[in-house]
């Protein structure tokens, strides 16, 4: 082994291999020294972290090295899809600003020229960030929400910036095999979530936030087929079980219970509705309009999720679209029909405070460093257990099935797992995978926590749809009659 001395060398006289192997050495050495250090300071929970962590390393790595394969042509399809979409919105913004507003030479890309076209010609009062006029995608909406002779104009540029975002993610490097690889993070977040990013060749990205339209350019190898297990509102049972331990309140994770926690708000929330006690025929009631295309369940699930976490009605109103008064209306009635909420964000308010760390359902510790009186550091609190928690059940479940080795994993999706398996397997290996996923923990007054997931299946993740055949649906026993097309 050859020995660098490295505070006698100069870095410049070192060729490329010289400085790569220092770099890689001081990388192990060093981290290896930081570790005698801080293994001493571990307590029991950080400790079981850590060695959860370490055990995570070869699903993980395994992900990583294997990738997921892409249908190039359909790749190739939706690209020329989605350019076609973006050149129509380009031209109908083009003409909204010359002919409409009597701008010319106008270029959306241009943050000077939005500046000139919203803060001169049309005179809208100026947005600023740090002092500095902005008209960046959150500017974009206020204008749109709050001035309606910009409307159709934002509208345009908005749709423009989400299409070419989605080419982006489609012109993602691919390698030589065909096949798209991202990195996984294991301690990535603060939450114990996984976290994605390019590969360690450049190629790839981040796979774990591919919006639906564009999922079905990812397939199944030959001869294989995909499974997808979702652990559905599982945050909303990881407030439930924390209500339930805390006060002896469970109308919350009862609904959760009920199969449908949406619909069964929705009950709660609205009961002057004609509700008939059976799921199925609710699910319709609940599906009607509540307010502008958004129905009763649609409205439960948006913002009794954010009101879960202590979203106050301005944000909500921003980031759902649904009036402030509206979502005021809304939380009138939530909070009063699940109490157990405030007494919640009050516990955690109160043990940060006089802690400084919250412990999860699942036993994993944070130490909070922002100011524990802001608003901020209060509401990031509150969302942790729920999200650390299901982070952690998922992920224990998807160790299990890779100790097994009875399927191939294939994708890691925060809250879900896809798999790949012969196709010809599918009744053995499903019903396994629900049992290996299955991760019961026991509350208080001898009630035990059960998150379930549900199952689609198909040969790309896409929806199965009349353009997308191929596309995942939802897992029945012994459906022999559908075939690759």
């Amino acid at each position: 082994m050859r020995i660098i001395k490295t505070h006698k060398l100069e870095p410049r006289s070192l060729d490329r291999m010289s400085k790569d192997w220092i770099y890689n050495g001081l990388d192990a050495c060093v981290t290896r020294e930081l570790l005698d250090v801080l293994v001493p300071q571990l307590d029991n929970y950080t400790r079981a972290t850590y060695r959860f962590s370490r055990d995570l390393q070869g699903p993980a790595l395994e992900m990583r090295l294997r990738g997921v394969r892409v249908d190039m042509p359909r790749r190739s399809e939706v690209i020329n899809e989605c350019a076609g979409v973006l050149d129509k919105l380009e031209c109908g913004l083009e003409r909204l600003v010359s002919e409409g507003v009597g701008l010319r030479d106008f270029n959306w890309r241009s943050n000077p020229d939005r500046q000139r076209l919203f803060y001169e010609v049309l005179r809208i009062p100026t947005i600023r960030r740090r002092g500095r006029p902005t008209t960046d995608i959150s500017a974009v909406e206020k204008i749109r929400d709050d001035y309606l002779i910009a409307r159709q104009i934002c509208q345009h540029m908005l749709a423009i910036g989400t299409m070419a975002k989605k080419i982006s993610v489609l012109q993602t490097g691919v390698d030589p095999d065909d096949r798209i690889r991202t990195s996984y993070n294991i301690a990535g977040t603060s939450t114990g979530r996984f976290s994605s990013s390019f590969s360690e060749f450049g190629t790839g990205g981040n796979l774990q936030n591919i919006e639906e339209a564009l999922r079905s350019i990812f397939i199944a190898d030959k001869g294989m087929k995909l499974a997808k297990f979702d652990a559905k509102s599982g945050e909303s049972y990881v407030v439930g079980a924390l209500e339930w331990n805390l006060f002896g309140d469970g109308k919350y994770l009862d609904a959760c219970e009920t199969g449908d926690p949406h619909t069964a708000t929705a009950r709660l929330c609205w009961p002057e509705l004609p509700w008939t006690g059976e799921l199925q025929r609710d699910r319709a009631i609940a599906d009607g309009d509540f307010y502008r295309g958004h129905s009763y369940r649609d409205t439960s699930k948006k913002l009794g999720h954010g009101s879960n976490y202590r979203g106050k009605p301005a944000t909500l109103s921003r980031e759902t679209a649904i009036p402030e008064p509206i979502v005021e209306e809304f939380q009138d009635v939530y909070f009063p029909t699940f109490p157990a909420h405030q007494l919640w964000h009050a516990s955690v308010e109160d043990r940060l405070r006089k802690d400084g760390f919250i412990v999860s359902l699942s036993e994993r510790k944070r130490w909070f460093f922002g100011r524990r009186n802001e608003d901020a550091t209060i509401r990031e609190a509150i969302a942790y257990d729920p999200q650390c928690s299901l982070a952690d059940f998922v992920n224990k479940g998807m160790l299990q099935v890779w100790l097994r080795g009875i399927v191939q994993l294939y994708m890691h999706d925060h809250d879900a797992l896809t798999v790949q398996y012969p196709e010809e397997k599918e009744d053995e290996v499903i019903p396994q995978i629900f049992k290996l996923l299955e991760c019961r923990v026991r509350l208080n007054n001898k009630r035990t926590l059960l998150i379930p997931y549900d199952c689609v299946v198909g040969w790309n993740r896409g929806k199965e749809k009349n353009d997308n055949p191929n596309g995942l649906r939802d897992y029945t026993p012994g459906d022999k009659g559908r075939k690759r097309v």
